[in-house]
């Protein structure tokens, strides 16, 4: 079996196909029409071997039957009826075909003896009953005949009736395996078919399943650099590619366009809204004459302020990040000073204990020395204050800070044991301005930023950051960083 073929197999009984899918579709109503074209073509040819091997004798039987009066008439005119009819059974009989004729009562007039064996079929066959008046092919014992039975009729009075029986056991046979062979053949051609159907139904619509993997992996860093390259595809297919290909295009220039809009917006915003801060700053200090409400007030407008600028310098890494201009100074950081100082700052910020732990301590495959990773200092601890940040503000107990390794890499699992985040949103919890519709994070400070910042950061410094979390029983942010490797 070819190569195609066996990909075919593999492919049909190792991946499953939707029952809504068009491939699914195409290749079950090709098979359909296949199937029904086969076995037409195949009921057809039966009937055409029938038709060259059986129906011949059929129609010598019947012109038999019909002139054997005839040679009754002829032959009866030197000897009587009786002799008439011996006479034409003896001439008409050959080794296979055989006669038999019965008076009226009942009494055998004539049976041919050319061949002892057909005769003695056929008048066991005469004696079961229900011989047809037209030739039809009789199976009796291990042997096919074709058969009829007519009265015999003499210059207008019936004298009996002529039985007539041609073997054709061979030809029977014949037409059986040739009938066999044709149903294998077309069983094998419609298996060979199917596979074949199914095999180029994949292979024609492979070129739309590759753009369907292109299209669910290109991130928002690769619209201007990923196109489709499809040499082989049919021209419709080509057509879908150059459009599909001209609308990354377009995304990419409108996804270039926000970025520099949000840069060059935030910029703009951050030095006004700085001055603006100042001076609300120093008017709180100098308000000695301001009433409560007005003191609130600009409290609330300072706070605000506040907000806002550290808004426009997260969408200033933002953009930074996204253009390639966030430059990291890669170098060995401690992990286990680093995460102790993190621990002690939040603490000191949200007046809330932030627990340490270092579980490379208690495996005694491993030493008790300081975790150095590669990472940039002041990027992790940003991002680490952050996550840390993140874990009070949901959790009313204790934040716990882990610090593990795995091969050579260097784990930091900032764990809480708060609301947790539910299934559907964990998975966009590091889009930008994404929060939950939960009424109990809804109420919570934030612009949605925070963790997307994070993300940045951290696959900035050739690290990842991962979540996982359950619905009132907390969440564990896992940091992940390559281990520092001194060389010589």
């Amino acid at each position: 079996m070819h190569n195609p073929i066996r990909k075919a197999i593999a492919n049909i009984f190792s991946k499953r196909v939707s029952s809504n899918s068009l491939q699914f579709r195409l290749t079950v109503e090709l098979i359909a029409i296949s199937v029904i074209s086969l076995t037409s073509v195949s009921i057809w040819a039966g009937w055409r071997m029938e038709q060259s091997l059986i129906n011949g004798h059929k129609q010598l039987l019947e012109y038999i039957a019909m002139r054997f009066p005839d040679q009754v008439v002829m032959y009866m005119e030197t000897g009587g009826i009786n002799a008439g009819i011996e006479r034409t059974s003896s001439k008409l009989s050959t080794e296979r075909l055989s006669i038999l004729v019965k008076s009226a009562e009942g009494e055998v007039i004539a049976k041919s003896v050319n061949n002892p064996d057909n005769a003695t079929d056929i008048t066991a066959i005469v004696a079961s009953g229900n011989i047809p008046t037209t030739p039809q092919v009789v199976q009796f014992a291990d042997r096919y005949v074709v058969m009829c039975g007519n009265g015999l009729t003499i210059n207008g009075k019936l004298v009996g009736q002529v039985y007539l029986s041609q073997d054709i056991t061979n030809e029977q046979r014949q037409l059986n395996n040739g009938i066999y062979g044709l149903a294998i053949v077309s069983i094998s051609a419609t298996i060979i078919l199917i596979l074949a159907i199914a095999y180029r139904i994949r292979k024609a619509l492979a070129p739309l399943a590759q753009m369907s993997k292109i299209a669910s992996n290109i991130s928002i860093e690769d619209l201007s650099v990923v196109k489709l390259q499809l040499a082989k595809a049919p021209d419709e297919i080509k057509g879908l590619a150059q459009a599909f290909n001209e609308m990354l295009f377009r995304l990419s220039e409108s996804w270039e366009q926000q970025r520099q809009f949000v840069g060059n917006v935030s910029h703009e915003l951050r030095t006004p809204l700085t001055v603006i801060g100042g001076y609300l700053q120093s008017l709180l200090r100098r308000g000695d004459n301001l009433s409560v409400y007005q003191t609130q007030a600009i409290s609330t407008a300072s706070a605000e302020t506040e907000r806002t600028i550290q808004m426009l310098q997260d969408l200033l890494d933002l953009a930074r990040a996204d253009s390639g201009n966030l430059h990291f100074r890669q170098s060995p950081v401690f992990l286990n000073t680093l995460v102790a100082e993190v621990a002690v700052m939040s603490e000191k910020v949200s007046d809330r204990s932030v627990k340490v732990s270092f579980s490379n301590q208690s495996n005694p495959n491993t030493n008790q020395d300081d975790i150095v990773a590669l990472a940039d200092q002041d990027r992790l601890q940003q991002v680490l204050i952050n996550l840390v940040d993140n874990a009070i503000k949901y959790s009313t107990k204790t934040v716990e800070i882990k610090l593990d390794t795995k091969d050579d890499q260097a784990l930091i699992h900032v764990c809480d044991r708060g609301i947790g985040i539910p299934l559907p949103h964990q998975q966009r919890v590091f889009e930008r301005f994404y929060r939950s519709d939960d009424p109990s994070t809804r109420s919570r400070d934030g612009t949605g930023l925070g963790l997307a910042i994070a993300k940045s950061l951290i696959e900035g410094m050739n690290g990842r950051i991962s979540l996982r979390s359950k619905p009132n029983e907390g969440s564990t942010f896992t940091i992940t960083l390559p281990i520092w490797k001194p060389t010589l």
